[in-house]
Formats: structure tokens, C-alpha cells, sequence
């Protein structure tokens, strides 16, 4: 293990790109594997690919948390993929809870385990919860996510409230199929919990192409709405993710928006993304990334990973191409968490 100095030394200094952004946050993927069949993400279902190396262990994940608080990032999330389908989730959520420096563990999920295991993810150290529901229409939930099981993720959405998370937010993608659809069910959701509902626009993969032409439509219709109905934007807290959230004062709840294709997105960037495998990503649609397997290994090989993931800074572009149909090596948001 380094020695004292070496990590107060270490810490201290936080990771910064070339633009000044400076990282607090850390998007771990689990797996790649997922239960649902999302039309926009995986609508054949999870195919294994044969020759890939397995999974990051729990130690493994230790390690690389570890090395990510030292450089100053705080904030993790554990994503996927559905990240719950491993069978060890609740073993990693309280082991990486448990790391030094991390300050919040959030978690995103397709809520299907949600209603039975809220309070034990609680009790394992998890502070936040993201729960993934396109639409409160039973019949166009199934059809989107290749599973009638609206009922029992709204089930888990009010175990999760109840189990006193720090916070509760709902994900929904936004999709042609679905405009306009809902929107008053969504306010009365809102206006009877305490939970962040936001709008994301669909983003283009290399897996959807089509399906994004057909499917995409902007935010600025649901910013239009709020602006309508006197809702007031927000200011991001510290270590918050990209959204753009906005509360009404006869609502419980609020509403957000995570527009990927305004100007000007990529700019307040504080994420860093690691895959299931082991891959640093500095962009959910740049290059392959960079393998930090090899560093994983043993816990006296902090320092060096340090290095390494440092090193790598100089690489991270302003910001995505998604405007020039340039989705990176991102083959669907699934492959190293959306």
C-alpha cells in the first residue's frame, strides 16, 4: 500500500482535463447484461459475446474506486446495463460505500427488483436511485421495455421512497411514439411524491441509427411546458449529474430535462465513466478507452493506476459529435452505462 504522504499527496490534487473541467464523479458499470429489451437500447435483448474477459470482481472494483477517490472524484454511480442482475450488487454497493473519499453511491436500475431489495441497498450504503420508466401507460411500457411490469416498478419506486433515500429520480427517454402521451399522468406523479422525474432526449448509438431517425424529438417541447406552467429552474448542485431541473411550488417533486444535443452540454462535464471490463471511458461516445485491468490486480499497485488514469486526461475532447452522427465506438448505451 503507498505510504501516507503518497496518498495525501496524491489526493490532493484533483483531476482536471484541458479545458479546466474538473471530475468529481464516477460512473461505474457493472455488467453489460440486461433483463429488458429496451426498443432504443437493446430490443433483440442481451446477446453474449464470446471472447470478452469477465467481469470487474468486487476487489476489482475496489481497487479502481479507490484510485478515482484519490484523485478527488467523490461521487459514484453504479450503472449498467441493469446493474442489479449481479448476483453479488448488494456484496459491491456496501464494499464501495465503504471506500475512503467516497462521499455518495447512487444507483440506476430498471426497477424490477426494486419493490423487494429497496431497504436492503439502503441499508448496504446506496444514497440515491434512479428508476428507469418511459411511460406510465401500461401497454406502452411493455412495448418499449419487452416486459408488462409497470406495475411492480412503480411498486419499487414507492419502496424506495419509503425506505429514505436521499433522493428518488425517475429516468424517461423521450420518443416520438410517445409524445404527447401522458404528460398529465406525469404531473400527478409528480405532485403526490417527492421524487425528480426527468426527460432525456434519445441519443444516437451505433446500434439505433434508424431507430434514432425515426424515434428522436428535443427537449425544448418539455422546457416549453414547464416555462408554461410556471415552473422554475434550479441551480446544479455540486457533483450533479447534467440535468436541468425545475420545481413548482404546488408540486411534491420536480422535473428535469437532459437535453445531450444543446449547445453548450458538454461543458460543465464532472463524469468519468469505467466499464464492466475494466476500461476507462472519457466520454460515453468516444474511443474505446483505456484498459486499467492490468492495474486491478493488487492493492499495491495504487499509485501506478493513479498515473495512469491521469495520464489519460490530456485525451478528453470538448465534447461529444453526436450533432455530426459520430456516436464513437459506443455500440449501445447499455455497453459501458449510459
Amino acid at each position: 500500500m503507498p505510504d501516507q504522504l503518497s496518498r495525501s499527496y496524491l489526493g490532493s490534487r484533483q483531476l482536471e482535463d484541458g479545458f479546466g473541467r474538473r471530475f468529481s464523479y464516477l460512473r461505474l458499470s457493472l455488467t453489460d447484461r440486461c433483463n429488458f429489451r429496451c426498443s432504443y437500447c437493446l430490443p433483440n435483448g442481451f446477446v453474449k459475446q464470446d471472447g470478452l474477459p469477465p467481469e470487474l470482481s468486487c476487489e476489482e472494483l475496489r481497487r479502481a474506486v479507490s484510485a478515482f477517490a484519490r484523485l478527488g472524484l467523490w461521487k459514484l454511480r453504479l450503472t449498467g446495463g441493469e446493474p442489479t442482475v449481479r448476483r453479488d450488487f448488494t456484496e459491491i454497493a456496501r464494499e464501495l460505500a465503504g471506500v475512503e473519499g467516497i462521499r455518495r453511491v447512487a444507483m440506476t436500475t430498471n426497477g424490477y427488483r426494486l419493490a423487494r431489495e429497496a431497504d436492503a441497498w439502503r441499508a448496504a450504503g446506496v444514497d440515491a436511485i434512479n428508476v428507469s420508466v418511459d411511460t406510465l401507460d401500461a401497454e406502452s411500457f411493455a412495448r418499449v421495455t419487452g416486459h408488462d411490469r409497470l406495475g411492480d416498478v412503480l411498486a419499487g419506486i414507492d419502496a424506495a421512497l419509503a425506505a429514505d433515500f436521499d433522493a428518488v429520480k425517475v429516468n424517461s427517454v423521450l420518443l416520438r411514439e410517445l409524445e404527447g402521451e401522458g404528460w398529465q399522468q406525469v404531473l400527478d406523479f409528480v405532485a403526490a411524491r417527492e421524487v425528480s422525474w426527468r426527460f432525456i432526449e434519445l441519443m444516437r448509438t451505433n446500434d439505433n441509427a434508424g431507430f434514432h431517425q425515426r424515434q428522436a424529438t428535443p427537449g425544448e417541447a418539455i422546457r416549453e411546458r414547464l416555462r408554461d406552467g410556471g415552473w422554475t429552474p434550479l441551480s446544479r448542485a455540486d457533483g450533479a449529474g447534467p440535468a436541468v431541473e425545475y420545481a413548482h411550488p404546488d408540486y411534491r417533486g420536480k422535473i428535469g430535462l437532459i437535453a445531450p444535443y444543446s449547445t453548450g452540454f458538454c461543458d460543465s462535464c464532472n463524469r468519468l465513466r469505467l466499464s464492466s471490463r475494466g476500461r476507462l471511458h472519457l466520454c460515453l461516445f468516444g474511443t474505446e478507452g483505456l484498459d486499467l485491468r492490468d492495474l486491478l490486480q493488487h492493492d499495491d499497485q495504487q499509485d501506478e493506476l493513479v498515473s495512469r488514469i491521469r495520464s489519460a486526461m490530456p485525451s478528453k475532447t470538448r465534447g461529444h459529435r453526436l450533432h455530426e452522427g459520430d456516436s464513437g465506438t459506443t455500440p449501445h448505451l447499455a455497453a459501458i452505462g449510459g
